[in-house]
């Protein structure tokens, strides 16, 4: 039976786009207390199913695609710029197309604004209205309100008109840095995206007996089974090690592992992953909060994932990606990089931070792992046990060596050499996966 978060998302769910809400009317229309309703609508809004607007609420939008992810609701925009909404607000929930600077003669800005397109313009009032008519939002910069026929116009065809306090230029920047922002957010796998549902996942229930585990064992090329309950809670995980010399007549519910790990669908395939290495296990159930069973993904799937996103052309650029941009290639050394300290790996001294050092670390070990075991692996420990300042501008060498490399993990140790000086000294240990 569904919890009475789940009921209340799955009302939220089922809502009209556009629609508004409050707590008190979910509290109300499900029979709940005000501070369930809220701390759900919370949760709705972290699954942008809703977004909340300071003095107009809560209103039901459009749940975007991953591969639409980068688009904004005007309700996003309203949140983006600290705007206040002067018409329109039943448009609040659609999705603007583009954004047009209106920074030439009507005429000519007219060529360029069409349906869902967002105008941002000064006190212009001739073009408010034409735009309007053109299906296009407004957003006014500099706290400049407009005229009543505007207003009239946006309430009639439902397209925001929303009025900022900050400048053109200040609100271009804003609004790119939110869908630069959004491109990272789509680039980054979940669970979700590589997981074998419910209805293509093998599971036992804890009644069914070993010699029936075995039958099902023989055919398939896992190691490991949930098991569930018959509301498809999650019980337990059963693997070939629990069975193999086991009477046939025991039961799964004698030979099974309660409290086996777990992930949900919104985690990242790299927390995942990092989970299973660390617990050394080769499957993991995909369960909701209420421990429902919503499919699994084995190691082999994270794998196929990682070898897959370092294929895809990169839209958004992390501050990974700046100090990876940095490192480069010893010809002659296969086994050292180089690296200038350019303003974007400073802090705020002006000297090499610890945290462009971190990552510059890991990012070698990675591709240092691929040169030797031809695998992935996640970084289990790192030490830095001797810096100096490197200024801004400084040429950086990093010399490598292994130490030790098993099957299973890896050892390497790294020399920091500026001016024919070591500056700083790191070891760094990978936990790896097996195929």
């Amino acid at each position: 039976m569904a919890t009475k978060h789940e009921q209340i998302l799955r009302y939220i769910e089922g809502l009209e786009v556009g629609e508004k809400i409050s707590v008190r009317q979910v509290a109300r229309a499900l029979s709940v207390s005000e501070g369930t309703a809220y701390r759900a609508i919370k949760e709705a809004e972290n699954q942008k199913l809703v977004n909340t607007i300071e003095r107009v609420g809560t209103i039901r939008i459009e749940k975007k695609k991953k591969e639409n992810i980068e688009k904004l609701t005007f309700a996003e925009v309203v949140n983006i710029v600290d705007g206040q909404v002067l018409g329109g607000r039943n448009g609040l929930h659609k999705t603007l197309t583009k954004f047009v600077i209106g920074a030439m003669q009507l005429p000519d800005m007219e060529k360029y604004i069409d349906a869902g397109s967002l105008l941002i313009v000064g006190n212009r009032e001739r073009a408010h209205e034409s735009a309007l008519n053109a299906g296009a939002a407004i957003l006014i910069t500099g706290g400049f309100d407009t005229a009543e026929s505007a207003k009239r116009i946006a309430d009639e065809l439902d397209m925001p008109i929303i009025s900022t306090s900050y400048d053109t230029f200040t609100v271009a920047t804003m609004l790119n840095r939110a869908i630069y922002d959004q491109l990272i957010e789509k680039e980054i796998l979940l669970v979700e995206d590589i997981i074998t549902p419910l209805e293509k996942t093998i599971y036992f229930e804890p009644s069914d007996t070993i010699e029936y585990f075995n039958q099902v064992n023989r055919k398939s090329a896992h190691s490991g089974y949930p098991v569930i309950d018959e509301n498809k809670k999650l019980v337990g995980i059963v693997t070939s090690r629990d069975a193999v010399g086991k009477e046939e007549h025991l039961l799964i519910r004698d030979v099974m592992s309660t409290h086996p790990v777990t992930v949900n669908d919104k985690m990242t395939v790299a927390a995942a992953g990092h989970n299973m290495i660390w617990e050394g296990v080769d499957l993991t159930p995909v369960v909701d909060r209420d421990d429902y069973l919503e499919g699994i993904i084995s190691r082999r799937d994270v794998l196929k994932a990682f070898q897959m996103a370092q294929r895809q052309p990169q839209q958004g650029e992390t501050i990974d990606d700046i100090v990876r941009n940095q490192m480069a290639d010893v010809p002659e050394d296969p086994t050292s990089l180089a690296f200038t300290v350019t303003p974007q790996l400073t802090n705020h001294f002006g000297a090499l931070s610890y945290g462009a050092l971190t990552t510059i670390l890991t990012e070698f070990g990675s591709q240092l792992l691929k040169q030797n075991k031809r695998s992935e692996g996640v970084p289990e420990s790192l030490t830095v046990y001797f810096v100096k300042q490197v200024p801004l501008g400084g040429r950086v060498l990093v010399k490598s060596r292994i130490l030790h490399l098993s099957r299973r993990s890896v050892k390497f140790s790294f020399d920091f050499v500026h001016n024919q000086e070591v500056i700083a000294s790191a070891m760094v240990m990978y936990q790896l996966f097996e195929k």
